[in-house]
């Protein structure tokens, strides 16, 4: 496994990115999956992520110092408009596996979240223009850390780990959308929330 915790294009010490995320405030059930990983995951060389700081990267904006906070609520506001049209969902987290720089749960399906990522892209092109949306549309993987590797070492005494637990998965309602301001100086991704964009369509039947 290798560190998680680089310098990432444009990250520094102190700097704050606009994004959307999905969050999971209340969702008992994935709370309950993470408890029962976690027991488990209390290892050196990995950074567990909080409850409540667990999340599903969306679609970033861009730095707070590149955009000002009146083009960010232009962004949002447009985001809703194109939110109107996207339906709550349910999804399928796990069960977790190993990746390179940490422990991920899975969602499914990923069609509605790409459907719903497809929509904050097009607000943000819709404001600030097709080329400066960042992270590339294609090569999305829709999931959720458990954890991040703090060190660089082998992977197989947490495969080993990993294939002794149970596999188990939980199930979460979006409804909506979190615009955030995103720090992650203290091996922590954490947020204060900036706007709430609901999913006001209808279910299809």
């Amino acid at each position: 496994m290798r560190v998680h915790w680089w310098w990432r294009p444009g990250w520094r010490p102190g700097r704050r990115l606009y994004t959307w995320h999905l969050t999971f405030d209340g969702e008992s059930d994935l709370h309950r999956l993470t408890r029962l990983y976690q027991a488990r995951l209390q290892v050196p060389g990995f950074d567990l992520v909080p409850p409540a700081w667990l999340h599903l990267t969306m679609q970033g904006i861009g730095f707070t110092d590149e955009v000002s906070e009146q083009e960010v609520r232009r962004v949002a506001r447009t985001a809703a408009e194109r939110c109107e049209r996207v339906a709550p969902f349910a999804l399928t987290l796990g069960p977790a596996y190993v990746e390179a720089e940490g422990i991920l749960l899975p969602v499914s399906p990923a069609q509605p979240v790409r459907r719903l990522r497809a929509a904050l892209r097009e607000a943000v092109a819709r404001v600030r223009g097709a080329d400066r949306v960042p992270d590339p549309a294609d090569g999305f993987l829709p999931h959720v850390s458990l954890g991040y590797s703090n060190a660089d070492g082998p992977a197989a005494p947490m495969v080993e780990l990993m294939a002794s637990i149970e596999p188990q998965v939980a199930t979460v309602a979006v409804h909506a959308a979190q615009l955030i301001v995103l720090e992650r100086d203290t091996h922590l991704y954490h947020w204060r929330t900036f706007a709430t964009t609901p999913l006001l369509g209808t279910p299809s039947v």
